[in-house]
């Protein structure tokens, strides 16, 4: 018969026993690599349930090519207001230096996050990567993984010197791997006279010699923080002159859809404009006449339809 001491061990044991259990759970790697630097595929199913659209193989949103095409035609407010109603409020970044102000940024977001480095985590981590066959957790580990139609968007917390995630070279490696899809950076880049001479759009915050160092990749699509924007894998990033919107994938087609009938709008206010018969305010806006309103919701149905006849004949 067992004493109280030895069954209050016993039940000490067995404690300890499922917590390391529940330990070795939270911390096993998912997929084939740690824990600490990717989302599994259910944990991004999981963050991005509400997405209408198919996956990639680890889960992450895949908006559709012919959705990414018809956002080229964005304009800033168009995107506001559909974000606005939706009560997505933080998901504008600015104050970038641009590459190509005058060429849109388009594609889906593949996220990649650095932090400052730290020798106990950083030793810890890439330990656990060369475990799996990694050999070295940088920057070029991530650039590898990308896909055509994303775009590369990296969280490197400002940093200026030792804070470039790509050079000339790399960022040709990037333009090829995205078929020019584009750079969001909230770092720095080097060789800016080389990269100016490549075909891809980027948003950075500042250009510095130095190779990137003094830094850790600690994360792989997953949520990220880009100035006052959460960042997550497969949201569609639109970048143009002023700055890059981060869409979630639930609300592209809203987005678009909007977008359709504002330009529709734009249109035919322009032409009745044109005919200088009107002030601005009985066109401007809703027509407060109604046979200007009934024009206009003519002129809308037609246009939708000449517009859906054309994509559908693509």
């Amino acid at each position: 018969m067992m004493t109280r001491t030895a069954i209050t061990n016993s039940f000490r044991q067995i404690a300890i026993l499922h917590i390391s259990m529940c330990l070795m759970l939270w911390f096993a790697p998912a997929t084939s690599h740690a824990q600490l630097f990717t989302f599994s595929k259910q944990d991004l199913t999981d963050y991005t349930t509400e997405n209408p659209f198919e996956r990639f193989p680890d889960g992450r949103p895949k908006v559709p090519d012919g959705m990414i095409e018809r956002a080229r035609g964005l304009s800033a407010e168009e995107i506001w207001s559909v974000l606005e109603d939706k009560k997505f409020r933080n998901q504008y970044a600015d104050g970038f230096q641009i590459l190509y102000p005058g060429k849109t940024l388009v594609g889906r977001a593949f996220t990649v996050q650095f932090m400052p480095e730290r020798s106990d985590v950083d030793q810890v981590a890439n330990a656990k990567a060369k475990a799996r066959g990694i050999h070295e957790l940088s920057n070029q580990f991530a650039i590898d993984m990308l896909q055509p139609g994303d775009v590369l968007v990296v969280d490197l917390f400002g940093k200026k010197v030792d804070g470039t995630i790509v050079g000339d070279n790399l960022f040709y490696y990037v333009m090829k791997a995205t078929h020019s899809s584009g750079l969001v950076v909230d770092g720095s880049v080097r060789d800016l006279d080389g990269i100016s001479e490549i075909d891809m759009p980027a948003y950075f915050r500042s250009v510095d010699p130095t190779p990137i160092g003094n830094v850790m990749l600690t994360g792989i699509n997953i949520p990220i923080r880009i100035g006052g924007v959460t960042v997550m894998p497969g949201d569609l990033v639109v970048g143009d002159r002023e700055g890059v919107y981060f869409i979630p994938p639930k609300v592209v087609k809203d987005v678009l859809d909007r977008a359709d009938e504002t330009h529709i709008h734009d249109e035919w206010t322009k032409k009745k404009f044109d005919e200088g018969k009107y002030k601005s305010s009985e066109i401007y806006g809703s027509p407060s006449d109604p046979k200007l309103q009934q024009e206009y919701q003519e002129y809308l149905k037609k246009r939708l339809e000449e517009i859906r006849s054309q994509r559908n004949s693509r």
